[in-house]
């Protein structure tokens, strides 16, 4: 049977194919539809772990126990589950063990476009990467085959475009794997650097054998298309895709293992073509590896950029000059600008009015909430990673207090956030005497990659009852004494909070608690609307930057269709003109 999959369902087809037992994850795009449809599979625990390196702990655990098991993450995310990943390369596996990463060339959403390839050459770990979803689904069955036939962690690789885009997949049975034994060993899994030399050299012979793997077609992971001779081309992955498109008749070397490459079939495909071309997105990952080879023809990124995505056109025009002209439209429209913004009745709106009016500096975080960097509250001050709102809003006040000055201060992080890594920030300040305010922004969900529930929300992925964790109690635990609660929707009493606490002079957190707007569960009652007589035109209540409220004709309005009815704006207006829509 074939059905049109998304790429990250294919993947999680095709590890619920391979008999996988544990899989544990951390939301993320382009990644987090894996992990969300492996759920659905009753034969597999499933769970959202709080952070990446805890995910992917817990799936080494499993593979250690014999269990077969999988982590899925975004490219960024493979940063913060770095340490387990080299030493378990060290120490390889029982069960087989696979790390899905979804890299994001272009930055669709994600605050850089790093490379995930080199993490596999750095680590030492074979990686895979499909170019469709049907490869998606059995390069992951594969993954899990090489794991244990080489006792290696596995690294498949996605990007946006495979991850999201659709293809037909071929649909097999589940094939059921029974647990392999666990045995007590300390040389293979406990590095202390005695055990950890010797695991060195055996990840060393291990490399060879998967070179050797790799030369000769990885099974047929590598492949060879000879066509045209005048044009060979090396790529992978979605390029494949491009490369096909734009020169249907070159000779072709597709490379489903991306590492280790295969050295043996680069030099016969080198030797046997006129040109040699290497299409591949971001760093020159395969073209620096030819030319350490010592073939000294090749070409890539002398045409392509180590920038962004790939296209068709963008190949074409790069390598050769030819524009494929687009079709004229009917009109010449121009789109107007559609920046991101807050949805109606987002909670954090409130916040960032506040914190914008009150000139703080902001320390803010990965989430929906970043977007009060942007106008009309243009609060947020820096954003670099998951957590470093915490962190850095620590470091901002003690370098204002080396040089004797207090600079009014905030971090602003996510209830899942938080939980991710923000708690050991929070810990970090009070154990070196800091004053920052954190405020944590508790909207009831992971809002920034569509809904999934966290350790605080009371519910497992599945949707099972589950130990909420408590964040003023969690805050009490590592030593905060000043903790309140507010609604942000108050923002007279929310902006006096704020005062009081950058007043004082020890830490404090602030939880800013209303649920997501777009949680099924809130319902904040019927639209409000502008009574055109008493409004002064003054633009107060666009200030808010609510896409429900818009001028038309001199006059300000509210779409009735988008208000969810939330009122913040009637705190905002002077003359008693909005109010409910009777």
């Amino acid at each position: 049977m074939k059905k049109l999959l998304l790429g990250n369902e294919a993947v999680a087809r095709g590890a619920w194919e391979a008999g996988v037992n544990v899989v544990s994850s951390y939301p993320g795009t382009p990644s987090t539809e894996i992990t969300e449809n492996i759920a659905k599979y009753d034969e597999v625990f499933c769970e959202w772990a709080p952070n990446e390196k805890v995910s992917m702990e817990v799936a080494i655990g499993a593979s250690v126990a014999g269990a077969r098991s999988m982590c899925c993450m975004k490219h960024v995310g493979l940063n913060v589950a770095a340490d387990p990943l080299f030493t378990s390369a060290y120490t390889g596996v029982n069960a087989g063990f696979v790390i899905v990463v979804a890299d994001d060339p272009g930055m669709h959403s994600s605050q850089n476009e790093q490379d995930s390839r080199f993490y596999a050459l750095s680590a030492h770990v074979p990686m895979l990467e499909p170019s469709d979803s049907e490869e998606c689904k059995e390069y992951t069955k594969r993954a899990f085959e090489i794991s244990e036939t080489y006792d290696t962690p596995v690294i498949v690789r996605l990007t946006t475009r495979i991850a999201h885009a659709r293809s037909l997949t071929t649909w097999e049975e589940r094939a059921e794997r029974t647990k392999r034994p666990y045995q007590k060993d300390s040389m293979k899994y406990v590095m202390m650097p005695g055990m950890a030399k010797k695991r060195h050299i055996i990840l060393e012979d291990r490399m060879q054998k998967l070179r050797n793997f790799s030369s000769e077609g990885a099974d047929g992971l590598n492949t060879i298309e000879y066509k045209d001779k005048t044009l060979g081309i090396i790529t992978s992955g979605i390029s494949y895709q491009y490369a096909k498109e734009v020169f249907p008749e070159a000779s072709v070397l597709k490379l489903g293992m991306i590492y280790p490459l295969p050295d043996k079939m680069i030099a016969e495909f080198a030797k046997n073509v006129d040109r040699l071309l290497v299409i591949e997105e971001l760093e020159p990952f395969i073209e620096n590896h030819v030319l350490q080879m010592g073939i000294q023809n090749v070409e890539g990124k002398k045409y392509f950029t180590n920038q962004g995505e790939l296209n068709t056109t963008i190949i074409r025009k790069a390598y050769s000059g030819e524009i494929i002209p687009a079709a004229e439209p009917a009109e010449q429209v121009e789109a107007p600008a559609r920046p991101p913004v807050m949805c109606p009745g987002c909670p954090h709106r409130g916040v960032f009015y506040v914190l914008s009016n009150m000139k703080v500096r902001v320390s803010g975080d990965i989430g929906c909430y970043t977007l009060g960097a942007m106008k009309p509250y243009e609060a947020v001050d820096t954003c670099v990673c998951m957590g470093a709102s915490v962190s850095m809003a620590h470091g901002m006040d003690k370098a204002d207090t080396q040089f004797g000055e207090k600079i009014p201060t905030v971090a602003v992080i996510g209830d899942s956030t938080f939980m991710h890594s923000g708690i050991t920030g929070l810990i970090d300040i009070v154990y070196n005497k800091g004053a920052a305010t954190v405020i944590i922004l508790d909207n009831s969900i992971t809002g920034m990659t569509g809904h999934q529930q966290n350790p605080t929300t009371g519910l497992t992925i599945k949707g099972e009852p589950a130990p909420a964790v408590n964040l003023v109690k969690l805050a009490e635990a590592v030593g905060v004494k000043r903790i309140r609660v507010e609604d942000p929707f108050d923002m007279k009493k929310f902006k006096a909070a704020v005062k009081e606490e950058i007043d004082a002079d020890e830490p404090s957190v602030i939880i800013a608690q209303r649920p997501c707007a777009l949680l099924k569960s809130v319902k904040y009652g019927a639209p409000v609307r502008i009574d055109s007589e008493k409004c002064r035109k003054c633009g107060a209540c666009m200030r808010l930057g609510c896409p429900a409220i818009f001028a038309e004709d001199g006059a300000y309005k509210i779409d009735r269709s988008i208000c969810l009815g939330c009122r913040l704006c009637e705190q905002m207006c002077a003359f008693g003109a909005i109010g409910k829509d009777e």
